[in-house]
Order: structure tokens, then sequence, then C-alpha cells
């Protein structure tokens, strides 16, 4: 799968209303699944592979102000396959303090962002937590075609609520264009190679995006006025990823052995936060993904206590918060 084919085909059942702002780095969540795609074995690997293709992160990553970490967090207990990628730099931590590994996991994400993504994690991970695997990634860059400074005004919008008044930047300046199969489509170069691409539906963003709309090769002279953006949003993924086909690393028969061959692990969740600005100099960016790991427990079975109902009883159906009890019955003769 191609990386716009990825994008947008996470994007169009992660973000499924048309009316609602929303950010995501694609880049972020697919370095994260990467690595977990890495310590898969069998089935589970095989559904990665079919969502990630040939996805390369080193690719994209030989841009100066692009910041990208990747982080191994895993229990003090737990045996690392010394052949995964991040087994050398692997952060050690206790998983039975929760609230400590939240903490720390945050704390280097909010470095690694430059303090736009301060709480990756809204919760402790749960208790049989080991192991969760983040991606964070820092870029801003300045455009090559700045926006006229100090003539930002306030200019209509056809927002889905009604029309509002929002900061608009205008410059004057030749960039890649084209109109076609419903979409206007302007390229705005940025340093390193960064470049941002604007999308501009005919009608609403509802309407079928082509793959060919992302691209626009022709120089033309365009008037251009662009809102200000500064967008943020978060997502758990593991629906969204379900919905696309990756089923096996969230069930407890997942293989996860590349990560630690002594435990059986398989996916909680898939947390993800970006961060989104535009202004007249350039775009800043954030973003992070969490893949939490939880163990599979292997209880040696007790002796059962052998219960038979064979002589009168009582029933009685209840509300299990409140003990409310809804039916009560006497079966003497079933």
């Amino acid at each position: 799968m191609a990386a716009h084919d990825f994008a947008l085909a996470l994007h169009r059942v992660a973000v499924p209303d048309p009316t609602a702002n929303a950010c995501w780095s694609p880049f972020s969540v697919a370095s994260a699944l990467a690595l977990a795609r890495e310590a898969a074995r069998g089935e589970t690997r095989a559904e990665l592979d079919g969502l990630l293709g040939d996805f390369d992160p080193s690719a994209a990553r030989d841009v100066p102000e692009l910041a990208v970490a990747n982080t191994l967090w895993a229990d003090d207990g737990l045996t690392i396959d010394q052949d995964f990628s991040l087994a050398s730099s692997v952060r050690r931590t206790a998983f039975s303090d929760p609230a400590t590994v939240r903490k720390l996991v945050n704390t280097d994400v909010a470095e690694t962002t430059r303090g736009l993504i301060p709480e990756l994690l809204t919760d402790p991970p749960p208790a049989d937590a080991a192991a969760i695997i983040v991606n964070a990634l820092y870029l801003k860059v300045g455009w090559l075609n700045p926006f006229v400074s100090g003539e930002t005004t306030p200019k209509p919008f056809h927002a889905p609520g009604g029309d509002v008044d929002v900061p608009t930047m205008t410059v004057t300046e030749k960039f890649r264009y084209a109109h076609a199969d419903g979409w206007q489509t302007i390229v705005l170069p940025a340093d390193s190679g960064v470049e941002t691409v604007v999308l501009l539906p005919d009608t609403s963003l509802d309407q079928p995006l082509p793959p060919s709309a992302l691209d626009a090769r022709t120089p033309t002279r365009l008037e251009l006025a662009l809102p200000t953006v500064d967008v943020r949003a978060r997502f758990n993924l593991k629906n969204t990823l379900r919905r696309l086909g990756v089923e096996r690393m969230f069930q407890r028969d997942a293989d996860f052995s590349g990560l630690s061959p002594d435990d059986r692990m398989f996916v909680d969740d898939v947390v993800h936060e970006a961060v989104l600005r535009l202004d007249e100099e350039g775009l800043e960016g954030a973003a992070a993904t969490a893949v939490t790991f939880r163990t599979v427990s292997f209880e040696i079975p007790a002796d059962p206590v052998v219960v038979t109902v064979d002589r009168p009883f009582l029933l009685a159906v209840r509300h299990a918060g409140s003990g409310e009890i809804y039916f009560l019955a006497q079966v003497a003769s079933p």
C-alpha cells in the first residue's frame, strides 16, 4: 500500500464526519505500527503487512527540522528479543506502578514534541501491561514563499454551521496547481523538501477524494487566501484498525514473539494525538502514537467446585450496581 493510500484509507475510517476538525499523522501511526509489525509473527504480521505494505520510515526522515523518537518502554521483568531493533535502547520501568509509567511516557513525548503533546496517555496503562512502543515527532519549517506579513485579516469562511470570519493569510505567487475530479490542489513548498498540499473540494469534504488529487504539477500564478490553522485531535485507533482488517494483534492469540520470546502478549490499544499549526511564516506540527501491549495470563486451573442445582431454589434478577431486585423467583418444581 502506497503512503497516500494508507493515509487516505485510515482517514476515511478515523474521521468519518466531514463537519469536524481533525488532525493526525499517518507517518507517526505507520512508524509505530511498523515496529509492532517487526515484533509480530504469523497471521498477526500478515495483517499488518497488508495495511502498511512497503512502508519505510527512513525514506522521509532526511529533514533537519524533523525530530523523531521511537521508544520501547518495557517492564523490568519482560524478556526482550535481542534482535528487535529497539532492544539495545529499551527503557525499563516497573509496570506494576502504572501511574509512574504514564508519567515517564508523557514526559518523554512532551520533550520530543516541544511541549505540544504534554499528555499522550490520559490514563495509566492496564494492570497487566508489560510494554509500550511509542513514536513521537516534531516538525517546524518555514515557507519558501511566505504569506504577506501584517496583511492577515478576518474574512468569511463557509463553515458547516454557517459563515464565520476567520484570520486569513494572503499571498500572490506561483504555486503548483491543479483543478480536476472536483478538487483544487495547491502545493505550498517549505524548507528542506517539505511541502503542504491544500485540497479544496468544489462542493464538500464528503465527496470522493481520488489519490490523483494529491498531484499538482503545473506552476500557476495564484492569488491565494488561506486561513491560519491551529487544529488538534486524539484518537483511539483500535476499532479503526479493526475495520481496516487488522484484527489478530488485538486478540489474546496474537503472536509478538519477535518482541518477547518468553511472554505471550497482545495489543490493548493504539493511541494517537497530533497538532498542526500554519501561519504566515510556516508550519509547526507534532504527533505521537503509543502501542500498548498486555500480557496473556496463564492460569493453572484449580479443581472446580461442583454445584448441582437439583432441588428447589430461589432465583433473583437484580441491578448489579445498586442491588435492586427486578425479579425474585422460587423454583420448587422446574
